[in-house]
This record gives C-alpha cells, structure tokens and sequence, in this order.
C-alpha cells in the first residue's frame, strides 16, 4: 500500500518523542522532510533524525510535491496560519492540541480544510487506545448505573523550564490550554454530550508571564451531570480520571499519558466488587496516525471529527474567562452544520 508521506512544521522536542518514533514504528507512513524558519536548524534536525529533506521556510515545505500531509506541533497561536496555509496547498493536516487559541480560529481551521478537501485531525492521540472504548462499552452497558460525575486530574511540575512558550499568555500558555484539554476532551468522549457552562478558579502567576499555572474547576453537562477538574503546570505529577455512576465507578491511574512504567489498566468497581482490567501498553500515538492514514489512502471515516476541536477550545475558553472574570460562564453551541459535524 502507498505510504503516507509527511512534512514536520518545526522542529519540536514532542516530534522527536513520540511523532518520529511512532511513525517509523508503522509500515503505513515515512517522513519526507522538516521545516524551520532557520534552515541550519532544520537540516541538524534532519540529521539527527534521518530525515531526508530539510526547508528553511515552512511554505517550502508545502510547495514540496513528495508530501501528503504535515505535522504541526507548532506554537498555539499559529496553528491557524499554517494549519489553513497547508490546507490551501492541499496537504493533509495533524495539528497538535489545542487546536487553536480560540474556537474561532479552530472553526477558520475546519473550515478552511473543507473547501480545499483536505483531512484535518487534532493530535487526541489518548482517545485511540483500546481502553476508552472499553470504557464506553461498560458505561452503556449499564454495570456502574448512571453517570452521577466525573473527576480529572492531570498536573505537572514545569514551574523552572525557563523561555518555555507554556509561560507565554499571547501564544496560547498555561494550564487549561496545556494539559485541561485531555480533561475536557474525555468528559465530551465518555458522556457523549457537550457541556453548558464552566466555573472555574486559576492562579495566575506573575512568575510566568501571567498564565494559568494552576486552574481548578466544574463543568457543566445536561441531565445535571458535571466534570470536577484539576490541571496545573505548577503541582505534583498526576493524571487520573474516575467515572462515578449510581452503581460503581471507572478509574483511570494513568487516564492520557502512559510515560515510563504508568499502567494503561483500568479499575472497575460494581456490586461491592473491584476488578482490574488489563491492557496492553501499545502506542497511542501509531494509532491515531494508522487511522489517520487510513482516511487519507483508504477513504475510511475519520476517526473523531475535526470540529470536536472547536467544540472543546470553547470549554477551554469559557474556564478562562470564568477564572478571570469569577464568574459562571455559559458555553456557546455551535451552529447546526458544525453540531451535526462534531458529533460524527
């Protein structure tokens, strides 16, 4: 089978972690080339790497033939620019999370992948492991009852990584952008339902250009049900999730990032009973690549619609201003086109 061939836009240490190893770790998929605004960079980059082409300008990337589509682990705020500049050069796009810095700029993304016909996903590399959708299997079964809540951790220590763009407001910085958006996204997964407000509580530091360097919150879905949330770049390490229903509970210990030696298994507990479900580690990352490259070469559906990024930068949005304002915000709906998208 033809192979999907790939452009990376910069040179970011997340791309070296997990976009090179994953891809290389796939029969389906091979990188072509890397861009940065300083060519000297790129091509030290492509060296180190193995990478056989190297640009000294992100629109040579996209002017290059031998590329299908191209990875984005740029900057929050210029995911719009280029994720809709690749679209227009017919390049297929996986940008990283958050999609965007504002739902706005993601639905001009969306959009913009529309008219040129190009697939756009949004790198919730988490949501394709095996697990979530046991975890779902479970919840429409009916063993724990109905959902009464969920609760999200998901905290990290990077207070001392001096320059880093986390710390930077006007790039898109902090923790709701950051590490929140795993935890509103599994809530939206797992509930299947999109929320209607957010009360949120957040420190912001003046030691790192103003940002959410903790945030604390609760979200609101229909029928009464809510997300109780933690994120933090300024904390211990955690990144948990728990399921509550009227009968038992779902516990994740390692609910997105399954780093070293964290455990992919589930807890479950019903009837007074606790019972651990394994799973095989894998790699989360292949697996939202393999799907998309199977949408790309095969015509296969997406896996998870590309609005569902708009949808959770509103949930994103809407804690922002909550912790600003200290106040209870409501979250807007989409129109109906893009509802009738989201929920694909």
């Amino acid at each position: 089978m033809k192979k999907l061939r790939w452009g990376i836009m910069g040179c970011a240490q997340i791309a070296a972690k997990a976009f090179i190893p994953s891809v290389r770790a796939s029969d389906m998929h091979a990188i072509a080339a890397v861009a940065s605004r300083d060519e000297a960079r790129a091509r030290a980059y492509a060296d180190t790497h193995g990478i056989p082409g190297a640009y000294g300008r992100y629109r040579d990337l996209l002017t290059d033939p031998d590329i299908d589509a191209v990875y984005i682990p740029l900057p929050n705020h210029l995911h719009r620019e280029w994720t809709i500049e690749a679209a227009r050069a017919g390049k297929h796009v996986l940008v990283e999370k958050p999609m965007a810095v504002s739902a706005s700029d993601a639905a001009a993304m969306v959009e913009a992948s529309e008219r040129y016909g190009v697939h756009l996903q949004e790198n919730v590399m988490y949501r394709c492991h095996t697990r979530y959708d046991r975890i779902k299997e479970i919840l429409r079964s009916g063993e724990i009852g109905a959902i009464r809540g969920l609760h999200g951790v998901f905290t990290s220590d990077r207070s001392a990584m001096e320059g880093d763009i986390r710390f930077v407001r006007e790039m898109g910085g902090g923790s709701l952008y950051d590490i929140g958006c795993y935890l509103f996204s599994a809530a939206r997964c797992l509930l299947e339902r999109e929320p209607e407000a957010a009360t949120a509580q957040a420190f912001f530091s003046p030691d790192h250009g103003g940002v959410d360097m903790m945030a604390s919150g609760l979200v609101e879905f229909p029928d009464d049900v809510a997300l109780t949330f933690q994120c933090g770049l300024w904390a211990d390490f955690a990144n948990t999730l728990e399921i509550r229903g009227t009968r038992g509970t779902i516990r994740l210990p390692s609910a997105f990032s399954l780093r070293g030696d964290l455990s992919p298994d589930i807890q479950v507990t019903a009837g007074g009973e606790t019972r651990t479900e394994p799973f095989e580690r894998g790699n989360q990352q292949q697996a939202l690549l393999d799907r998309f490259a199977r949408a790309v070469l095969l015509g296969e559906p997406e896996a998870i619609s590309p609005w569902d990024g708009v949808r959770n930068l509103q949930v994103i949005e809407a804690c922002l201003a909550s912790a600003r304002e200290k106040r209870r915000v409501a979250i807007d709906a989409l129109d109906a086109g893009a509802s009738s998208a989201a929920g694909q």
